[in-house]
């Protein structure tokens, strides 16, 4: 795999995701670009059980023909999870550095 070459597993806008994050944060180690390919197939996977869910609706008529939650919901949530677990694993640095220690100033 190359440095910034997603792995061809990911869909489209999990692959545009992955570059981002690999260029952005200089992500070139190998537990670091497993722990990007993990986010990203959760991702993916998430992404799958959201299009099914918009297509079937939320719930379902179970046996009895009572109304239930989609299957597919716990999918989505747990693979939230996983993506996001993951994405803190990499210990990003999302905020902007300051020159000193307190509260940013107010505009």
């Amino acid at each position: 795999m190359k440095k910034h070459e997603p792995p061809k597993s990911l869909s489209t806008e999990a692959a545009k995701w992955w570059k981002k994050l690999a260029k952005e944060y200089v992500l070139d180690d190998e537990a670091g670009l497993l722990l990007l390919q993990t986010a990203f197939e959760a991702f993916d996977r998430m992404r799958q059980a959201q299009k099914q869910i918009n297509k079937e609706g939320l719930t379902i008529k179970d046996r009895f023909g009572q109304d239930k939650a989609h299957p597919l919901c716990t999918i989505e949530r747990d693979s939230r999870s996983q993506m996001l677990q993951a994405l803190k694993t990499l210990n990003l640095d999302i905020e902007p550095l300051r020159d000193g220690p307190g509260r940013p100033g107010g505009k």
